[in-house]
């Protein structure tokens, strides 16, 4: 049996969760079958297992105004996925970048379609802010895509209750298959480098941790503006990089600089950092939070409990299935506006609430050292790549006959 991996993201053009999910997915079921992955940029590797074909885009023709972009050079390659000969027995498609290729491989080939779901579009009405009318476009090529899917994957529970309400999907077509974690990888480093004194950062003093890109989604202003209600005493360390929109960017930027003005000790390191140095940043610190609206899964708050990483997340999707409130970690509810889910009703009140949580366990060594322990356990016994590889190739046999 052969599958083919259709994404945007895949090593080194990885930004977010569904690019970390294919990375480690790709190379654990290529222990069990041989796997292709065809993906966004150059990248070529014919001759291992799993295949991988880059496909890159020339966009130096396109006059189409500058958010459709994106979304029509996602069509394109997806075109270019199947123009080059599909050999595989299935087609397993990575966010909607890759959905159109998918359904091009079903309809043309033949071929089963499986979906996991990362994100579900219409939970995520900020990216209008980004794509313009192309996030129309892909809320049909979203709902299109998963309701001919073969099988549809959620990666929590709580996102297959979001994929029930929101689309037609045959109860025998969904599945849960949780995301993973390399614990060789992800566990704190022999020993230490200078990453820290190289971002400003003295090794000497706690220090809490965010680490994600600057969107709607990860809740990062929120999280800059609870500064305000933090105790003395520990530094604030944002990892955050590769804003959506140069509005948010902008409001990141005016929300950083009044929190700098009322405490010197915030460090905002504005590059997409390496793994070995995001490695060490998630081990030295003393809390990691992460303060989502929305998160299918949360995979970075997987990240740094396997490295022994007291946890303070918001309490949204699949956050709650991998954080344990009071065992791994503190969760923060979020009361959101249901015309506006992204947008807490009381966006003050969260940011306090955040800072409350986070204040009570900075003060709290020996409770930080308790959280991040069970949050290494619990990784070790929930999360491994291998037992999510050999669950996805059961359900791959299902579909091939």
């Amino acid at each position: 049996m052969k599958a083919l991996f259709l994404t945007n993201e895949y090593p080194p053009n990885v930004y977010g969760g569904a690019g970390v999910h294919v990375d480690y997915l790709s190379r654990e079921l290529a222990r069990l079958m041989e796997v292709e992955v065809r993906c966004f940029g150059e990248q070529k590797s014919l001759d291992t297992n799993p295949v991988v074909r880059g496909f890159p885009l020339d966009t130096s023709g396109y006059t189409c105004p500058k958010p459709l972009r994106s979304v029509f050079g996602a069509v394109q390659r997806c075109v270019d996925f199947n123009t080059t000969e599909i050999t595989a027995d299935l087609v397993h498609c990575h966010t909607w970048y890759s959905h159109f290729g998918g359904i091009l491989a079903k309809l043309t080939y033949g071929k089963p379609l499986v979906i996991t779901v990362h994100s579900l579009e219409p939970l995520r009405p900020w990216k209008r802010e980004q794509l313009g009318g192309g996030y129309d476009f892909t809320l049909w090529l979203e709902k299109t895509a998963m309701e001919m899917a073969d099988a549809v994957i959620a990666v929590s529970k709580e996102t297959k209750a979001d994929i029930e309400r929101l689309f037609e999907v045959e109860p025998s077509r969904l599945h849960v298959v949780y995301n993973g974690i390399d614990l060789e990888e992800y566990r704190p480093p022999a020993q230490s480098s200078d990453v820290l004194i190289r971002h400003g950062i003295d090794p000497e003093k706690p220090y809490l941790l965010f680490v994600g890109r600057i969107t709607r989604q990860k809740g990062i202003v929120h999280l800059v503006r609870a500064i305000e209600w933090m105790d003395p005493g520990f530094q604030v360390v944002l990892c955050a990089g590769a804003p959506d929109t140069p509005e948010i960017a902008s409001e990141m930027q005016a929300a950083v600089r009044k929190a700098q003005e009322k405490r010197e000790e915030v460090v905002w390191i504005e590059e997409m950092l390496d793994k070995p140095s995001v490695i060490e940043l998630y081990a030295r610190a003393a809390v990691f939070c992460c303060p989502s609206i929305y998160e299918p899964f949360g995979i970075i708050n997987l990240e740094a409990m396997a490295c022994e990483t007291a946890v303070v997340a918001s309490a949204v999707g699949g956050i709650k299935e991998v954080v344990v409130d009071g065992e791994t970690g503190f969760l923060v509810p979020v009361e959101q506006m249901r015309e506006s889910p992204f947008e807490p009703i009381d966006p003050k009140k969260f940011s306090r609430d955040l800072a409350a949580r986070i204040n009570q366990l900075m003060a709290n060594p020996e409770l930080q050292k308790k959280f991040g322990k069970a949050g290494r356990k619990r990784a070790e016994e929930k999360f491994s790549w291998a037992a999510i590889a050999a669950e996805t190739k059961r359900l791959y046999e299902t579909l091939v006959k």
